[in-house]
């Protein structure tokens, strides 16, 4: 009979499967030759993270599996670059690349300078820090000179090596800073997009527009979602290695080391060359599955670099050429603003049909009221539009000579287009939102939400059922829920007696779930699942609560000013207390649920979840530590006592470790409180 393996045998699978998915990912980002299919890398990746979460002691911030995200960041920290990343002096046409290269040839005194021309990313900018091969810092840009530590964001982007690879004959550098842009290819763009779209959220403009916006996420399991990419261009500073002589050589370099370098660059040995070479491009970069904008020229010879320096904000021996933007010029008919999922209220240009960069456009994003006024966009004005990133389209400029008399400027609505409730304004975003339980542009959304598992769990009410009782009208608002006959769901498509039962079934069983998970089953803004059991046990029952101060709200655990100002506006809408008054009347719980405290096992102790538990849901792990004397945290901070590492444990546990905070597995965690097998 085979006993189980020794841990040492444990720990060598470990690592070879690290090395094995790291071979693999190089084959596939950077020689373009896959040699297994994809749910044979999967499988590979899936019992490395198995290992993992059996031995999360074993875990390592380079390992593949922490490229799912680790979860949640306070904050982004501050990264000084040792090398200034200086930004570009932009070029719009060839005379003025000629007049570059004149500029150069006489710093030097040479007759004729070769150039290295690469594709220009319309991506974001970011250093990788490496030591000993170990990537351990990955940054923004920034000012230039300072940036933001997103190294957790930057591991989910899988074409980013979290090791570098020493098959160069110039050998691994103990330390190189190397330069790269993050971009996001065009087709997870157009499915981010048409996510938000159904979402009722607003669209982003261009793929760098999502790029940056993937990169700022403090939950890095948001940006592992994002799919984004990478190509490097370049080092800023370096320690061994051996020597390098050129541009071409530098990228020959990092692609030896497994960082994907762009196959498109070209040496070229005069500037004539390189104007043709910028003209092929600006024919045919559309082609390609990412976003370009124009074309880096770089001095080759690294020696000449070095001699022609830079400037305070621009090195001297590059230069970046734009290629144009296509625009056209239409009239503006009206502006309608329409309401998404979340209730934010977006304006939308309504156009005169035109043609721009081979389709015909009708629509274009108008963003906020905000960027209204910025351009002074007004109904009937004749509009310069282009397409953002070559893909959404959206108003430039007014042309103000061509304004029809008596033009007013436009001013968003007080109350919200679909259903006449008042607006608030975010304090942290430039949006108007609408937050009324009863708008039926969010209701179907909110009905799903409300009905989820970690809400109120209505079973039954999926996305279909939640569409069809939204749109037979039987449902206005949540309270509407538990009014419902089962003669009236009989109506419903493919509803027979057996679902209207369970359903109606699903619908009592929920008015047991208690204050938190009601609060959390409204969607308050700003309030999640933790924030919400912190109010109801800090404040007990659903009358009180409502009637708290915003200063009282913000002595509550993870409750700040933000969150307190969301939750006082949500009691304070009229329409929001006709639907409370509702879910009491049809007899809900509206307390907290008082936990029967089975031990002490964990007082003093504050808890902190990451990674995907086997045995229970996050939730009732969760309310395990309260039975047992714990409390719950959602960050790992210097209060922080013990973390429980699941699955895919990622930067809470490396941050953990940085703290001396003690991580256990979830085997270990049960076995403490008496609930192991």
């Amino acid at each position: 009979m085979t006993g189980k393996p020794h841990p040492p045998s444990l720990r060598a699978e470990l690592e070879s499967l690290k090395a094995q998915i790291r071979r693999h990912d190089r084959k596939y980002f950077i020689e373009n030759q896959p040699e297994i299919s994809d749910p044979e890398y999967d499988r590979l990746l899936n019992r490395l993270r198995q290992l993992e979460s059996d031995h999360p002691e074993w875990v390592t911030p380079d390992s593949p599996s922490q490229r799912v995200g680790g979860g949640r960041l306070e904050r982004f920290e501050p990264v000084r670059h040792r090398l200034p990343m200086l930004s570009l002096d932009n070029t719009y046409s060839e005379e003025e690349l000629r007049a570059f290269d004149k500029r150069v040839r006489k710093f030097l005194g040479a007759g004729q300078v070769a150039y290295f021309v690469e594709l220009k990313f319309d991506g974001v900018s970011v250093s990788l820090s490496y030591e000993g091969g170990r990537l351990i810092v990955g940054a923004t840009r920034g000012d230039g000179r300072t940036g933001d530590d997103i190294t957790a964001n930057l591991k989910t982007v899988r074409s980013i090596p979290a090791a570098l690879t020493a098959s160069s004959k110039a050998g691994l550098p103990r330390r190189m800073e190397a330069r790269g842009e993050v971009y996001m290819p065009r087709a997870a763009f157009e499915a981010i997009n048409r996510q938000r779209e159904k979402a009722g959220l607003p669209l982003f403009a261009n793929p760098r527009n999502a790029t940056a916006g993937s990169l700022k996420q403090l939950d890095s399991r948001i940006v592992a979602e994002r799919k984004l990419a990478f190509f490097c261009y370049g080092i800023g500073e370096r320690e061994g290695g051996g020597a390098l002589g050129s541009q071409a050589e530098t990228l020959a370099y990092l692609k030896s080391l497994g960082l994907p370098v762009n196959p498109h660059g070209k040496r070229c040995g005069s500037i004539e060359e390189v104007v043709a070479f910028c003209r092929e491009w600006e024919r045919k970069h559309r082609q390609l599955d990412y976003q370009v904008d124009g074309m880096v020229i770089k001095v080759d010879d690294l020696a000449f670099q070095r001699k022609l320096g830079a400037t305070a904000k621009s090195p001297r021996y590059c230069i970046a050429y734009k290629f144009q933007a296509e625009q056209a010029r239409t009239r503006l008919e009206r502006i309608e603003v329409q309401v998404g999922r979340t209730g934010t209220l977006t304006p939308v240009a309504i156009l005169t049909p035109v043609a721009l960069a081979g389709t015909t456009v009708s629509r274009a994003s108008l963003h906020n009221a905000d960027e209204i006024a910025r351009k002074d966009v007004r109904e009937g004005d004749l509009v310069v539009i282009e397409k953002a990133g070559e893909i959404i389209p959206q108003v430039v400029e007014v042309v103000k000579s061509e304004r029809p008399a008596g033009a007013q400027p436009f001013r968003m609505p007080g109350r919200c287009p679909a259903c006449g409730a008042g607006v608030i304004r975010d304090p942290e975003e430039v949006a108007l939102r609408c937050e009324s339980l009863k708008c039926p542009a969010q209701l179907k959304e909110r009905l799903i939400h409300f009905s989820q598992r970690t809400a109120m769990e209505v079973e039954g009410i999926g996305d279909v059922v939640a569409e069809q009782l939204v749109l037979t009208g039987l449902v206005k608002d949540p309270g509407d829920l538990y009014t419902l006959r089962k003669e009236e769901l009989l109506q419903l498509e493919r509803m027979g007696e057996k679902s209207a039962d369970n359903l109606l079934a699903g619908i009592a069983a929920s008015k047991q779930r208690g204050l938190a998970r009601l609060l959390f089953g409204l969607g308050i803004r700003h309030v999640g699942a933790a924030s919400a059991e912190a109010l109801a046990a800090a404040f007990g029952t659903l009358d009180r609560l409502s009637g708290v101060s915003e200063e009282a709200l913000t002595e509550v655990e993870d409750v700040g000013p933000v969150v307190a100002a969301s939750i006082r506006a949500f009691f304070n809408s009229p329409e929001n207390r006709k639907v409370l008054k509702k879910l009491e009347q049809a007899g809900l719980n509206l307390q907290a649920e008082r936990l029967e405290v089975r031990s002490g096992r964990l007082q003093g102790e504050i808890v902190v979840f990451t990674g995907e538990l086997e045995r229970y849901t996050r939730s009732k792990a969760q309310e395990l530590v309260r039975r047992h004397g714990g409390r719950v945290g959602s960050g790992i901070t210097k209060k922080t006592t013990l973390v429980v590492a699941g699955s895919d444990a990622g930067s809470k546990a490396e941050k953990a470790g940085e703290l001396g905070v003690k991580i256990i597995s979830e085997k270990a965690f049960l076995k403490r409180i008496g609930e192991g097998e």
